[in-house]
């Protein structure tokens, strides 16, 4: 398979994940239960928490041992910039926990649902950087990366945005919009992860020294966003053993998936 397929395939397979997701508003007739919310947030926390470190942490400090500074440096700059990213998303739209009052200016059950779609959005555009990224120091020929591993790191994230697009269209239905459109508005929550896959190929392909930082930024970015938001919704009120339970299964599935295949 050429490279050129492989990175196709690898920016298209997280929008698979969303759009299958999405697609459960067809399926379910009613609003997803309690438990199964949380299990689905919890695996979905330790899918990323495992990509964050095998496939994107762990091969930043590897290429960062060829460098001047100490090869702590790169990754902890990188990382941080991520969370730093990330905060700054958070401080410019609505926080949206489960349990959270509604934003100030959004007062229908229909406005809350929209508002968690364009937080979702902004959250999966370090997911689509993850994903370039990788494949980006893939063809750099960096041995830290190999195409098995770019590919995990694709999949890990499909593993996840598959409970996240049925949690972002699910709601939409109970809130009264139709499920055709409920659908359409999980879709595109996940469209904009191969665009900024895309970008970042292009962007650190003339960059190659840089990608110690930007992989650790990814993993800074998608570590902040299972903290911030996907353990706590998880975690709140009844049956959080299932959250806790749930995230182990999801880390120890990519966990396999990225040394078996990678």
């Amino acid at each position: 398979m050429s490279d050129a397929l492989i990175i196709l395939l690898g920016l298209f397979i997280p929008l698979a994940g969303t759009t299958l997701g999405s697609a459960a508003v067809f399926f379910l007739k009613k609003e997803m239960s309690i438990p199964v919310r949380k299990a689905l947030l919890g695996f979905a926390s330790g899918v990323m928490i495992a990509a964050s470190v095998w496939s994107l942490l762990i091969p930043a400090i590897e290429m960062s041992g060829e460098g001047t500074l100490p090869r702590w440096v790169p990754p902890l700059i990188g990382f941080w910039a991520g969370v730093g990213f990330l905060l700054l998303l958070d401080m410019l739209i609505p926080h949206l926990h489960a349990d959270s009052d509604k934003p100030e200016g959004v007062h229908s059950k229909a406005g809350r649902s929209l508002m968690l779609v364009l937080a979702v959005t902004l959250h999966n555009l370090p997911e689509g950087m993850a994903v370039g990224v990788v494949f980006a120091g893939m063809l750099s020929g960096d041995a830290a990366i190999s195409a098995g591993g770019a590919l995990v790191l694709s999949i890990g994230i499909a593993l996840q945005n598959l409970p996240e697009g049925a949690i972002i269209s699910m709601p939409l239905v109970g809130s009264g919009i139709p499920r055709a459109r409920a659908f359409s508005y999980g879709f595109l929550s996940g469209v904009v992860e191969p665009v900024g896959g895309i970008i970042t190929i292009l962007l650190t392909s003339l960059v190659t020294p840089a990608l110690p930082y930007i992989l650790a930024f990814a993993a800074g970015a998608m570590i902040y966003v299972v903290v911030e938001e996907l353990i706590p919704e998880a975690q709140t009120g009844d049956h959080s053993d299932i959250g806790t339970l749930s995230t182990a299964l999801g880390f120890s599935l990519m966990m396999v998936l990225d040394v078996a295949l990678g």
